[in-house]
């Protein structure tokens, strides 16, 4: 069976849309594509599908409403996200509403993933939202959340969203088709990618860093929600916002934008978090004997196979382990920080307590606090 015929099946759908989707380069909301996009979502929640939007623009729409330029200050971008935030769910309020569905709006933050309660309870709110039939439309707080701004990223936003609620679909609603050989603004001759089923350090340099005008994230950010998703057992689409009905195209299965199928297995709720929910500090890069025991018999990460160190870190963080490529293979919380760690790589289990007379563990990462990527 074609792995896109699975999406006419899809029942529980997350869309991400992004700035540039719904505003004109003037600044002003596109209403037309708005109108657009929630007449399909609502048609969809029609069908008795379960849909989950995520918006991007609030920043921009509170700075046309103030009449301001874009700025590189964080509290003025927080001042405007606080105006255009009420504007943008008022326009979804009433555009759901015309359609016969009810609107709520979300706002998240990183804390509310990095304490495993509050994902939890995060989980909690937004699948009892949908057992009532409301369709969330969720948000960075951008007000409040000065880290995100920084990073600028509801693309991994959406593929959080999509792995704590277990969906089966996320769309991510770009400018741009979906991803090419090479940046199609600069190399006329790229070419558009149907389906990616193995995210290599290949494909994340083709995904560059292409930036829009008044988006904050790029191509990287997306090939970074797909990791996510698929490991949390969502399929994904990038694909162009500007397409009239884009989404019943990817739903019926057609060749539309770039398809990340899922991996087969779901993680439990506490391994997605642990994956997904926890900001990472740091990079180990691993020999290829350590990667395939850890790939292949789910073992824990010892010191002996531990070959570099990349930033600075406490223990109790959350890592990458990459293999000897640079390819991510697994993420999980170490047991020592970043300065230790690099005195004790390379060296055999019976000689840490040589190393470290008062270390009471022996694996760097235990399997039980580690989630394979790939």
């Amino acid at each position: 069976m074609d792995a896109r015929a699975k999406l006419r099946d899809a029942k529980r759908i997350v869309v991400k849309v992004g700035t540039s989707t719904i505003t004109y380069p003037t600044g002003k909301m596109n209403l037309s594509r708005l109108e657009s996009l929630v007449r399909e979502l609502a048609d969809l929640a029609n069908q008795g599908r379960e849909i989950v939007l995520v918006s991007s623009g609030a920043i921009a729409v509170g700075r046309d409403r103030m009449n301001r330029k874009k700025s590189a200050s964080i509290p003025e971008r927080q001042a405007m996200a606080a105006v255009g935030q009420g504007i943008l769910m008022h326009v979804y309020e009433t555009l759901f509403a015309s359609y016969g569905q009810v609107a709520g709006q979300v706002l998240l933050t990183k804390e509310n993933s990095a304490r495993h309660n509050q994902y939890a309870n995060s989980r909690n709110a937004l699948i009892e939202m949908l057992a009532l039939n409301i369709v969330p439309v969720i948000n960075e707080n951008d007000a409040v959340s000065v880290d995100e701004l920084k990073i600028g990223d509801n693309d991994n936003l959406s593929a959080t969203v999509a792995s704590l609620i277990d969906a089966d679909l996320l769309i991510l609603l770009s400018d741009v088709d979906g991803v090419y050989t090479a940046n199609p603004q600069t190399h006329p001759e790229a070419e558009l990618l149907s389906e990616i089923d193995e995210i290599t350090p290949e494909v994340e340099q083709m995904a560059g860093g292409v930036l829009s005008d008044v988006g904050t994230g790029g191509m990287h950010t997306k090939i970074e929600a797909a990791k996510i998703a698929r490991s949390a057992g969502v399929h994904m689409v990038i694909a162009s916002g500007d397409a009239p009905g884009i989404i019943r195209s990817i739903l019926e299965g057609k060749e539309t934008g770039t398809f990340f199928p899922a991996k087969e297995a779901h993680l439990r709720v506490r391994k997605s978090w642990l994956a997904f929910g926890r900001h990472i500090d740091g990079d180990l890069m691993v020999d290829d004997g350590c990667a395939k025991a850890m790939q292949e018999k789910g073992s824990s990460l010892l010191p002996a196979g531990l070959l570099s160190v990349e930033g600075e870190f406490e223990e109790k963080s959350t890592v990458r382990v990459l293999d000897s490529s640079g390819r991510e293979i697994a993420r999980g919380i170490t047991n020592y920080d970043s300065e230790t760690l690099r005195r004790i790589a390379g060296h055999r289990s019976d000689e840490i307590s040589m190393l470290l007379p008062a270390a009471q563990k022996k694996e760097v990462i235990h399997r039980d606090n580690m989630v394979l990527m790939a």
